[in-house]
């Protein structure tokens, strides 16, 4: 689920300020501890081949995140696409892989205790 920011409903706005709000963004229950996290990713890069060997090689931790610049586009396990870009927030559910369209930076959080496993499994795949 990606929402772009024109789209997020205004819920105040007055001379100097704007706060916009989309409601049931995702679902933390059952997650412990959330971690913040800041990812740059070169065009081209694909995670796809580091995430073999997880459940449905795929990374299986959320993420909720916001797309400063770039373009990314997301698999799902049902076999959907998305195109995430600069300015967009995001959900994605456990079950996707990730695609840099273009350079891109980005910030996620996510449940740390899931996503340090997919993380730890990255590096593992790195290290060879």
């Amino acid at each position: 689920m990606r929402i772009a920011k024109e789209k997020i409903p205004i819920r105040i706005d007055v001379p100097g300020a704007t706060a916009r709000q989309v409601t049931d963004f995702g679902d933390t229950t059952g997650y412990g501890k959330i971690g913040g996290e800041y990812f740059s990713l070169g065009a081209g890069t694909d995670i796809s081949p580091l995430l073999k060997g997880l459940d449905g090689d795929l990374c299986q931790s959320p993420h909720w995140g916001y797309v400063i610049e770039g373009k990314l586009t997301v698999s799902f396990a049902d076999g959907q696409e998305e195109i995430v870009s600069a300015s967009d927030l995001f959900y994605w559910p456990p079950g996707h892989t990730v695609k840099a369209d273009e350079d891109t930076e980005m910030v996620l959080f996510s449940p740390q205790h899931e996503h340090g496993e997919v993380i730890d499994h990255i590096r593992k795949k790195l290290e060879g």
